[in-house]
């Protein structure tokens, strides 16, 4: 098996997986996040992949989702876990909750949000994606399973919104969500899903709730206190990455 797991905020290296090579390739759509990592865990080739840098230097809307995306075909990953840090909108899905999403709205703008864009030689073509469920049922069906089975709490649903970012939202842009029907809130679902879509990849999120989403909090936000919880809980799930390999590749 070929999976690769995506790192987002506070994931910038992954440690519990054994030791790592380091990988870097050329693409047609210009340079990959820095940072990325091979694996060998029990039978599988697992990448590692900081969507934001291994120095977290590149903003939600300047990752080269494209590049980031087509180095993990070229590499034959075939299933893509993405790690996201969100909000919490929904009043079930307040921080330290784990969500695995089923649905995304996206609000970006003026990201490179498709192979085929006319303008490259290796994606021609006018192609039209079935989106209507972005993110693969059989792959978030077995983490559910998984999660189930080791006893780790989480939610089986959620709808991602994806905002532009890199500045967090105003009270009424919540509001907003909330009203679309949105449960969580983060910056990097989108083009991302739809570029694995487009490559056909498995995709599913790992999504980490950090902080309620602005206004829905009485305290005022605090990055100093997102950060830290971004920290300590990401630092639980580096540590059954191994397990969740190993149970996924029961299907291979």
């Amino acid at each position: 098996m070929s999976i690769a797991i995506i790192g987002g905020s506070g994931l910038t290296q992954l440690t519990t997986l054994g030791e790592a090579n380091t990988v870097s390739q050329d693409t047609p759509f210009g340079a990959h996040s820095e940072g990325v990592h091979r694996f060998q865990v029990n039978n599988s080739d697992v990448i590692f992949l900081p969507r934001h840098g291994d120095q977290h230097q590149y903003p939600p809307h300047g990752v080269n989702y494209r590049a980031n995306l087509w180095l993990l075909k070229s590499l034959g990953i075939t299933k893509i876990i993405a790690c996201n840090v969100v909000g919490g909108i929904n009043d079930n899905m307040p921080p330290k909750t784990l969500v695995v999403p089923h649905q995304i709205i996206d609000y970006t703008w003026g990201r490179e949000h498709t192979f085929f864009d006319g303008k490259n030689t290796v994606m021609t073509g006018v192609q039209h994606i079935d989106f209507t469920y972005p993110y693969s049922e059989a792959l978030r069906q077995r983490m559910l399973s998984f999660f189930e089975q080791s006893g780790i709490d989480h939610l089986n649903y959620g709808t991602y919104g994806c905002t532009q970012g890199p500045r967090l939202e105003t009270a009424a842009e919540t509001q907003r969500l909330e009203n679309d029907g949105c449960d969580i809130v983060g910056m990097t679902a989108m083009p991302e899903a739809a570029l694995a879509r487009e490559l056909e990849i498995d995709y599913a999120s790992l999504s980490l709730v950090v902080n309620w989403a602005p206004g829905l909090a009485e305290e005022e936000l605090s990055m100093e206190v997102i950060m830290q919880l971004v920290a300590s809980e990401m630092e639980k799930v580096c540590h059954f990455f191994p397990n969740l390999i190993k149970f996924l590749e029961l299907d291979h």
